[in-house]
C-alpha cells in the first residue's frame, strides 16, 4: 500500500475549493457549474443538464477506479480511489438535494390559486 504525500493532498484541495468559488472557471467534472447560462443559451435547463451529466461521469469515473483497484491494477491508489468515491457520493446527494428542492417548488406552484 503507498503512503499519502498530505501536502500534496491539501494542495489538491486548496485548488479544487479555489476552482469552486470562482465564478470564471470553466465547467469541468471537479468544478461546479456558474450560475451564468454558457455561450450559447440553454439557461437553467442547460446547465442543469451539464451538472447531471457532470455526477454520472464522477460516478462512472469513481467506478472504474474503484474496479481498477480491486483488480490490483499497478497504478490504482487507495487514496485517489477513495477520494473519487468520496466526490461520486458527494455530487449525487448534491443532486438529489437540488431535486427535492425543485420538487417542492413545482409543488409550491402548483398549490397557487389563480
Amino acid at each position: 500500500m503507498s503512503t499519502i504525500d498530505v501536502n500534496n493532498l491539501l494542495s489538491q484541495m486548496r485548488q479544487m475549493s479555489s476552482q469552486v468559488r470562482s465564478p470564471e472557471v470553466a465547467f469541468s467534472s471537479t468544478a461546479m457549474p456558474s450560475a451564468t447560462p454558457a455561450a450559447g443559451g440553454g439557461g437553467f435547463g442547460a446547465v442543469l443538464r451539464q451538472s447531471i451529466a457532470a455526477v454520472g461521469d464522477s460516478q462512472a469515473e469513481a467506478g472504474r477506479m474503484a474496479a481498477a483497484f480491486e483488480r490490483g491494477d499497478k497504478g490504482a491508489d487507495l487514496a485517489r480511489t477513495m477520494v473519487a468515491i468520496q466526490k461520486a457520493d458527494l455530487s449525487l446527494n448534491a443532486m438529489t438535494q437540488v431535486r427535492n428542492k425543485l420538487v417542492d417548488a413545482y409543488k409550491d406552484i402548483m398549490n397557487m390559486p389563480v
